[in-house]
């Protein structure tokens, strides 16, 4: 029977902090516009409209000894075990993040050196042919890191890639914006690797699109909006509505493009892990994708989702929500041998990739 190269998942990871932050926290927090005059709407309602628009009710933030390295290489730990693999025998590891280490207490990050370095350090990896490099391409890092790792082990460059999804960005909120309830900590990792087997399956196809005209700034980082702030500190700041803007219109195309290059009918599609960056803005993405194809979307079962409890952990949203689901932590949701997935996501940038894979 003939063989298949295929390149495939064999071990997934992950690591949710314990620290469960509820919205209830921030009835009492006051807050201020971009302008820096009061939001004078009593907190509860505040955080009503807040849980009514993004679907988030609690998030979780890491512990303040942790650091974005350290919870990396707890996930990353999780998924060697989970494949069985010799870490030795890693080609790469491949760390999407946005803004490195940034100690509790201050809100500078560090790069130097580079997280993917951190990691392998933190890991024990002695192996100087093991090349560890960061990618920072916003909230859809990890998928774009799956793309390369992709790449690499396509052409030859390597077999085995570790390729991992962290942030705590509760370091780089402004308590004084509504938008610091959106952001939570977390990581996830998966091992990708080249695996001969009998049917093929694993990764099929992707696609990626870029668009920083008028929409490089939708992301940046900026003052507080707490009235008298030093303008030299700055912290995550978004354009909530230019952004939801551009998901709707931008995002559906990348994923029919990805999906219509994998030659797999739509009706196959059993999963589509997005981006938990905003329930009804998720919603809107997957219906306008189908109608693409003038189907309507189960979004009940096609659109498995964590945000609820876990808020947007940026890149790590997508491989923890795997994580969960294979590893049955995620009621009414399951993945099976053989079933056709899409990973997708949007971001800073503003950038946009799916991935098509068969479990």
């Amino acid at each position: 029977m003939a063989k298949y190269q295929n390149i495939v998942i064999t071990g997934t990871g992950s690591f949710i902090p314990e620290r469960i932050v509820p919205n209830a926290d921030f009835i009492q927090q006051p807050f201020y516009e971009k302008d820096q005059s009061p939001i004078t709407n009593p907190g509860e309602e505040i955080t009503r409209k807040f849980q009514e628009i993004t679907g988030i009710g609690e998030r979780r933030w890491a512990d303040s000894q942790m650091n974005n390295s350290d919870i990396a290489a707890m996930a990353a730990r999780e998924a060697i075990r989970d494949s069985g693999i010799d870490p030795e025998t890693i080609d790469q590891i491949i760390v999407a993040h946005n803004f490195g280490d940034v100690e509790h207490g201050t809100i500078q990050t560090d790069m130097l050196p580079s997280i993917g370095s951190r990691v392998k350090n933190l890991l024990g990896i002695t192996n100087p042919s093991c090349i560890p490099y960061d990618v920072i391409f916003g909230c859809p890092g990890w998928v774009q890191g799956m793309i390369q790792a992709h790449s690499f082990i396509r052409s030859g460059m390597a077999k085995r890639c570790l390729v991992i999804g962290t942030d705590i960005l509760s370091r780089m909120v402004d308590l004084f914006d509504r938008d610091a309830m959106i952001f939570s900590d977390g990581a996830g990792a998966v091992i990708l690797e080249l695996v001969e087997e009998e049917e093929p399956r694993g990764y099929l196809s992707h696609s990626f699109a870029s668009h920083t005209q008028d929409e490089v700034g939708y992301l940046y980082l900026g003052q507080s909006n707490e009235p008298g702030s030093n303008p030299k500190n700055k912290y995550i700041k978004m354009l909530g509505r230019k952004i939801y803007e551009y998901s709707l219109t931008q995002v559906p195309l990348a994923m029919k493009l990805a999906l219509d290059r994998s030659e797999q009918p739509v009706q196959d599609l059993k999963k589509i892990l997005i981006h938990q960056a905003n329930e009804k803005m998720d919603e809107a993405i997957i219906q306008r994708f189908y109608r693409q194809y003038q189907l309507k979307a189960d979004i009940a079962n096609v659109m498995p989702m964590n945000i609820r409890t876990l808020g947007n952990s940026s890149v790590a949203t997508i491989p923890t929500l795997y994580d969960m689901i294979l590893k049955k932590q995620l009621p009414g949701h399951s993945i099976h041998p053989g079933d056709l997935l899409m990973f997708a996501s949007v971001g800073a940038g503003m950038n946009i990739n799916a991935i098509v894979y068969k479990q």
